[in-house]
């Protein structure tokens, strides 16, 4: 029974409530009922509404982008398996075809969990606190109405206090015939303590009512300025991750189909000619006359090792038979000299066979005999000039100095200007094709500046980052800068 009728006391207090806030409403409306305003509040709450409109649209869009990438995973598994039944066992890279397409579907998988983890999870975080803050505004906004009804409701009480005295001074004038004389004191004062008990709680009504919109109202004008500035990192740092995992990617699914791609077209040459050919995957990273491994296909790699340069030139043994040593310093030496055949290479690429020595008048070679005296006739003169040499004066004869080749430094960093971070030079020894934007092309006997990685941590091993010395002395900016095998390089 006690149950019951705190319920039903608590029912009545919240329907009296009700009554008296719609009450008070319309006489607000209706302009007899003043209404208190906070222009900077109610600003605040316009910039609430705006944010939480766009973050709620924010997450239906992500929501649909992340379906999309699903319904895109499940098309191309199925187009990619198609391939897989239809490529026979005996036909070309049958086994890197199934990798492929497995790393493809892992890669697909990784992207979709990652947007999830880093984008709709914190899309969901962040649209999480807008439901209290937009249920407290409600509620301040219906004790800004009771703040109001009870500061009227005591305004009038303290304007009809006159009023009620003269009106209450009527009946005790008629009662005073009736009355006898000491029942007339005890109505009076009946009278005044009625009006002062209504006037006094109205009065604490007041006090409460104001007491709990204040404290609401404090806590939404520090958090709603507070909530619409961090809209900016929340919009950056989604749409930068989102960004940067569709970069990565595509960067690792454009290997993949490049390594398909090359798989194919081995498989049309197998079948135009019948013979299978030689692995021909990552063919873009092969340098001049050698050979380079595949590019790992696993997605959590950005950048495979660097690639290994072709094997070094034959050059003539020192066991060579004497008659096939040319007798440089002989002086019946003379060369045939095809003056149409480009020059390239040097000495030691040269085939002794090819060189045509004049030694007699039918151009027959000197025998060993006479190769054997011109050496030995040359040491003797070198060491007789090396004699003289010491033995003169070195204030009588200026030494010849070189004149140093445009962009050389002669160990001098003021010669010419080095770019930021300037750490060595190195030559290419190899042709090298890049195989990503960020890398550096290089051509044999080009010169590269090598410096220092903006960040340490991006640098993997074999791999050097510079910028052409060419066009560095030219342009003297590092725009062109880019990454480049080690191996294909030697240290200047």
């Amino acid at each position: 029974m006690a149950e019951k009728g705190v319920t039903a006391g608590k029912l009545a207090s919240n329907v009296q409530k009700k009554l008296t806030r719609a009450q008070e409403k319309v006489l607000q409306k209706l302009g007899k009922a003043d209404e208190t305003k906070d222009v900077a509040f109610e600003e605040g709450v316009v910039n609430f509404n705006k944010q939480l409109a766009e973050g709620s649209k924010l997450q239906k869009d992500l929501r649909a982008y992340l379906t999309a990438v699903k319904a895109m995973h499940e098309s191309s598994k199925r187009l990619q398996e198609c391939l897989v039944d239809m490529y026979e066992p005996e036909w070309y890279g049958k086994e890197d075809v199934d990798s492929i397409v497995e790393d493809s579907d892992l890669l697909w998988t990784d992207f979709h969990q990652k947007l999830v983890d880093h984008a709709l999870i914190s899309m969901d975080t962040y649209l999480g606190q807008f439901p209290d803050i937009r249920a407290r505004i409600a509620k301040r906004d219906r004790k800004l109405v009771d703040f109001d009804s009870a500061r009227h409701h005591f305004a009038s009480l303290q304007k009809g206090k006159k009023k009620d005295e003269v009106k209450m001074a009527k009946p005790v004038s008629l009662l005073e015939k009736a009355a006898p004389g000491w029942a007339q004191g005890i109505l009076s004062a009946h009278h005044v303590a009625q009006t002062n008990l209504s006037r006094n709680q109205a009065e604490e009504e007041l006090g409460r009512a104001q007491k709990v919109f204040e404290e609401i109202n404090v806590d939404l004008q520090e958090e709603l300025p507070s909530l619409w500035n961090s809209r900016v990192g929340f919009y950056v740092n989604t749409f930068q991750s989102v960004a940067g995992l569709e970069e990565k990617f595509h960067r690792e699914m454009g290997k993949l189909n490049q390594n398909l791609n090359d798989c194919l077209t081995s498989l049309e040459e197998q079948n135009k000619t019948g013979v299978k050919p030689q692995d021909a995957t990552n063919h873009s990273l092969s340098p001049a006359g050698g050979s380079a491994p595949a590019i790992p296909r696993s997605p959590s790699k950005l950048r495979p090792g660097p690639p290994v340069p072709p094997p070094p030139k034959v050059t003539p043994s020192k066991d060579l038979k004497q008659e096939n040593i040319i007798n440089l310093f002989d002086d019946a030496f003379v060369p045939e000299i095809n003056a149409e055949a480009p020059v390239s290479g040097n000495l030691l690429d040269m085939d002794p066979d090819s060189l045509k020595l004049a030694a007699s008048p039918g151009g027959v070679a000197s025998s060993p005999a006479s190769q054997a005296m011109s050496w030995d006739m040359w040491e003797a003169d070198t060491t007789v000039a090396a004699a003289a040499s010491a033995g003169t004066d070195s204030n009588s004869v200026p030494a010849v100095v070189p004149e140093p080749l445009p962009g050389a430094t002669n160990g001098s960093p003021e010669a010419v200007e080095m770019p930021p971070g300037f750490l060595f030079k190195v030559m290419a020894m190899h042709d090298y094709t890049a195989n990503d934007a960020d890398e550096l092309e290089m051509k044999a006997g080009e010169v590269v500046l090598v410096v220092s990685f903006d960040n340490p941590d991006e640098q993997d091993d074999g791999w050097l980052m510079g910028t052409k010395e060419a066009h560095w002395l030219q342009n003297k900016d590092l725009n062109t800068k880019g990454v480049f095998p080690e191996n294909f390089t030697q240290r200047l």
